[in-house]
């Protein structure tokens, strides 16, 4: 079965150029059908410029762009033709199975949110993304769509992550963790302290509190926080990683035997790029909205918005809206957890 993957070409800081090579690249090694939404001269121009046939696409003209700096709700009510705004308004319309943007998070979470709507009980969406561990990958949630959460939202947010990683990766019981500053029941803010409680007596595989220096470890699968946490969480790695890659590239580059052995471990060092590298993970899942909403790194080069493609598609074959909603519905009706959840 072809999909139909509606893209943001005006999204990004590498936008359009990079977003059209990603779509290329979709084209060539995913059967679905792509949408490109936004300036349609700008699109016309890049497809002309790497040769390629328009009839590979179809083409939406969403003029109007949301630029990264903006304020996302601002820009969501007055930009109705912004290429986030038509993007999210045809997935409404059942135009588009799904959607991709690497523009602006907060407009993307706040056009699907105000024109998809949310999956029946669930209070706010997450921003869930996999990370690469030792052993696989773990998924944290939420890497910057809600950064005032209240501890129902938290634990809803356990509850789509693990149903997530149960359907799309495969594992029957996902391990459910709390990021905090310490593994005792007794640390951390008292949302968490009381979150540990409702979490513990769940039906989620909760295994308790983890640390920063656990989100790489392979010790849990769904790894739970608000989108403040999150998302520093996320960008310290990413130049964590980036600051190591290029301490290491140099260190073997300083003399004779550092370059000769450099070229021994030169596929070593490609496969370790690969391991780390953001862009061979996609997208980040837009959980909790009443759509498949994918949203991309600001920094996506064509490989990640080719493999934000590819993560729309696994996500869209599976009734992931339709677990959500059970799985939301059956664990909150809890009367003792809803009262700690609700004060």
């Amino acid at each position: 079965m072809s999909y139909k993957i509606g893209l943001d070409i005006s999204g990004g800081d590498f936008a359009p150029a990079e977003i059209i090579k990603g779509a290329i690249l979709a084209r060539k090694e995913l059967a679905e059908e792509i949408v490109l939404i936004g300036r349609e001269d700008e699109i016309r121009s890049q497809l002309a410029s790497h040769n390629h046939s328009l009839q590979d696409f179809t083409i939406i003209d969403a003029p109007e762009k949301i630029l990264m700096h903006e304020q996302p709700v601002t820009s969501v009510r007055r930009k109705k033709n912004s290429s986030i705004v038509v993007g999210a308004k045809l997935l409404k319309e059942k135009k588009l199975d799904a959607f991709v943007s690497c523009g602006n998070t907060g407009a993307v979470v706040g056009a699907s949110t105000l024109c998809l709507g949310l999956i029946e009980g669930v209070e706010r969406p997450g921003i869930a993304l996999a990370l690469p561990t030792r052993d696989g990958v773990s998924l944290i949630i939420d890497v910057g769509a809600n950064i005032d959460c209240k501890p129902l939202h938290l634990f809803q947010y356990g509850i789509m992550a693990a149903v997530y990683y149960n359907l799309v990766l495969g594992k029957k019981d996902p391990s459910v963790g709390l990021l905090n500053i310490g593994e005792e029941a007794t640390k951390g803010l008292g949302i968490l302290k009381n979150l540990h409680e409702v979490f513990s007596s769940s039906p989620l595989n909760f295994i308790g509190n983890l640390e920063a220096r656990d989100i790489f470890s392979g010790k849990c699968d769904c790894i739970v926080c608000d989108g403040f946490i999150g998302n520093i969480a996320l960008k310290v790695a990413e130049g964590s990683a980036e600051t190591i890659g290029r301490f290491l590239l140099d260190s073997l580059k300083e003399g004779i035997s550092g370059k000769l052995g450099l070229l021994l471990v030169k596929n070593n060092l490609l496969r370790f790029k690969k391991k780390i590298d953001y862009a061979e993970y996609g997208g980040a899942l837009l959980l909790g909205v009443d759509g498949v909403v994918i949203i991309g790194h600001g920094r996506s080069n064509s490989l990640a918005v080719k493999n934000a493609i590819r993560v729309a598609t696994e996500e869209l074959k599976i009734d992931l809206t339709a677990e959500i909603k059970r799985r939301i519905n059956e664990i909150c009706q809890d009367s003792g957890a809803r009262q700690i959840l609700t004060s």
